[in-house]
C-alpha cells in the first residue's frame, strides 16, 4: 500500500515536468539548430582545406590503383 501512495505521489509531482519536457524539447531543438547547421559547415570547410592541402602529395604519389 505505502508503495501505491509514493505512486501516486510521484505522479503528482512529476507530470508537471513531463509537461514542460514536451513543450520545451522542440524550442530548444529549433534554438540549437543553426549550431548543428554552422557545425556541418565549419567541417566542411575543414575538410576542403584538408583536401587542398594533401591535393600536392597525393598528385606526386600517383594513382593508387597502379601496380607494376
Amino acid at each position: 500500500m505505502l508503495v501505491f501512495i509514493f505512486w501516486l505521489i510521484l505522479l503528482v509531482l512529476c507530470w508537471p515536468l513531463a509537461l514542460l519536457a514536451i513543450i520545451l524539447y522542440p524550442i530548444v531543438w529549433l534554438i540549437l539548430l543553426p549550431f548543428r547547421i554552422l557545425g556541418i559547415v565549419v567541417s566542411g570547410v575543414l575538410e576542403l582545406f584538408k583536401a587542398i592541402i594533401y591535393l600536392p602529395v597525393r598528385i606526386l604519389k600517383g594513382p593508387s590503383g597502379f601496380k607494376d
